[in-house]
């Protein structure tokens, strides 16, 4: 049984911050490359903004301009997102990948 689950979401001011985490299991996620996508609101795709692969390679979207860090601990299952600065655009839905497989999503927003 393959399940990702993020949380960490919630309302924050601009400038605020945000650690999100996904927690896997029934894949092989020492394996997997981890992705981070937002849904913006009333959007229907999901942008993948960051990535993490097996062996830490990291890859960032420009518009994340160094203000979201991604990492991941093996040990036990999660890939994490902490994200500073935050800003309305921001705002949005965010979902784990990993495998193929998605998370149920967690709500961010970002609001004065």
């Amino acid at each position: 049984q393959v399940d990702l689950m993020e949380s960490g979401g919630g309302l924050v001011h601009p400038g605020g911050s945000l650690t999100l985490s996904c927690a896997a299991s029934g894949i092989s996620f020492a394996g997997a490359t981890m992705g981070w996508y937002r849904q913006a609101p009333g959007n229907q795709r999901r942008d993948m903004f960051a990535s993490i692969k097996s062996g830490t390679t990291i890859n960032y979207s420009y518009s994340v301009n160094g203000r979201f860090t991604i990492s991941r601990d093996n040990a036990k299952n999660i890939v994490y997102l902490e994200m500073n600065d935050l800003n309305p655009a921001d705002t949005g839905v965010y979902y784990c990948n990993g495998d193929a497989w998605w998370g149920q999503g967690t709500q961010g927003t970002v609001s004065a």
